[in-house]
């Protein structure tokens, strides 16, 4: 078995778990690589950037947590895609809490359990190679088409970008379909970008906005004194994008008399200004858009089935958000950034597990629009915190009753470690928050939101 980008670094000091863990590893097809202190973990890290790093806690030469959780800050500054799996003691719960707040990706108890090592293991390492691929993709499209960003790996959304890519250096209409928010305009600059008309314009119309009365005038453009108002004359939509791309937006909402218009000017390729006694020809690549049944809208008879058939092309149905639970992380972090040029002040946010496992259980009725608007309040409402909570989504409630059964998720395990980590502070201090929240290496507002969430404001 190739162990081709399954390299991982093994930090540990007992020689008979390095052995075992070790071995288990490479049998299970992994490439490991050993340090066994913190000055040889260090140097085999400055060395190379490794996709998982399972790192013991307790090293020499100080054996101290504090020494282990700032190197795993360490690491995760330096080498931000590295998924640092770290290892500790049973019991030592708080050590754990403080090890996920500072960036590990999970966390294991000693004696480690050989099946959730390599569960664990390879989830971080699967989740390291679509990250990598995702921003050498990204890399890749933004230097060869600026405007355009596509994030996504998940096997529904790359079939639709698969579609676009063949299409794109055709003239054959794009007809976009799905959901409102789930980025149909985004894909149609895809298709413009990809195409041989990336260096004309791109131009874009809501029809579900044009009104009536105007609405072929907008498109087709008009002569000075075609009508009351005209005051000078305007070329038109059509003739804005010609050589480019026109994006006609909601185009079941299109007004059947404007429909007629639309149809031939596809089929001859000519318009007819308001006004005018003669027609121009245009060379216009079109797209359009809809979130409406258009065979429904054909059968009630508020739409024309020629112009449905000369519009369809080729057609691309874009999966709602709900569908594509794989790129819900990915599109999170991607809006993060954006939102951290929003807000600078705040800094990019990275997500807590909690938080991750909110916005994969959320349906996102609002796709991509609304999970775009999330992340740009989460980095308001987590203030200076580093990380997006889950309290800081505004789908969460805010007091949630405490979780009953065994925690199953890494952030149900959190979530009960972290209750029990803030009553025992609580009690220790006296109810005195600000002490509480220092002894735990929270802000004051991060300890109040949590005792918030967890319902702990009885003393």
């Amino acid at each position: 078995m190739s162990t081709a980008g399954r390299e991982l670094l093994l930090v540990e000091d007992d020689a008979a778990f390095r052995k075992v863990y070790g071995g288990l590893l490479r049998d299970a097809g992994f490439e490991v690589a050993e340090a066994v202190d913190r000055p040889s973990a260090s140097a085999a890290i400055d060395a190379r950037s490794y996709p998982v790093v399972l790192l013991d806690l307790m090293l020499p030469p100080d054996g101290t947590v504090e020494a282990g959780l700032a190197q795993l800050r360490e690491i995760v500054s330096r080498h931000p895609r590295s998924k640092v799996v770290v290892a500790s003691g049973a019991g030592d719960t708080r050590n754990l809490l403080q090890a996920v707040r500072g960036g590990a990706y999970d966390f294991l108890t000693k004696p480690i359990d050989p099946d959730v090592l390599l569960i664990v293991v390879e989830r971080a390492m699967t989740k390291h190679a679509l990250e990598t691929r995702i921003e050498t993709l990204q890399s890749e499209l933004a230097e060869r088409h600026p405007e355009v960003t596509m994030v996504g790996e998940s096997a529904s959304f790359r079939a639709c970008v698969s579609i676009a890519e063949k299409v794109a250096s055709s003239d054959l209409p794009v007809l976009l379909t799905g959901e409102n928010g789930t980025g149909k305009e985004l894909m149609a600059r895809t298709v413009h970008e990809r195409s041989r008309r990336a260096k004309s314009k791109f131009v874009a119309i809501n029809c579900g906005a044009l009104p009536e009365q105007l609405a072929e005038s907008i498109l087709f453009g008009h002569e000075k004194g075609a009508f009351t108002g005209a005051t000078k004359k305007h070329p038109g939509l059509f003739v804005e994008a010609d050589g480019g791309t026109l994006f006609l937006d909601e185009v079941g909402d299109m007004p059947l008399p404007l429909q007629v218009k639309v149809l031939r000017a596809l089929e001859s390729g000519e318009i007819l200004p308001v006004g005018a006694d003669e027609s121009k020809y245009v060379d216009v690549r079109l797209v359009s858009a809809t979130n409406r049944d258009l065979d429904r809208a054909q059968t009630d008879g508020a739409f024309r089935e020629d112009l449905y058939w000369r519009l369809k092309g080729a057609e691309i149905e874009l999966p709602p958000l709900r569908e594509r639970l794989d790129d819900i992380p990915l599109l999170a972090r991607h809006f993060l950034n954006q939102a951290a040029h929003l807000a600078a002040e705040h800094g990019i946010k990275r997500l807590s597990r909690g938080a991750e496992e909110a916005l994969l259980a959320h349906p996102w009725p609002g796709n991509l629009r609304e999970l775009k608007h999330e992340m740009q309040r989460a980095t308001v409402m987590a203030g200076d915190e580093p990380e997006i909570a889950a309290e800081d989504l505004s789908f969460v409630a805010k007091r949630r009753a405490p979780r009953t059964g065994a925690p199953t998720t890494l952030g149900d395990k959190v979530e009960a470690l972290e209750r029990q980590e803030i009553r025992a502070a609580l009690a220790a201090h006296d109810d005195n928050r600000t002490h509480a929240a220092q002894a735990l290496g929270l802000s004051r507002q991060g300890l109040l939101k949590k005792i918030d969430r967890y319902g702990l404001n009885e003393p």
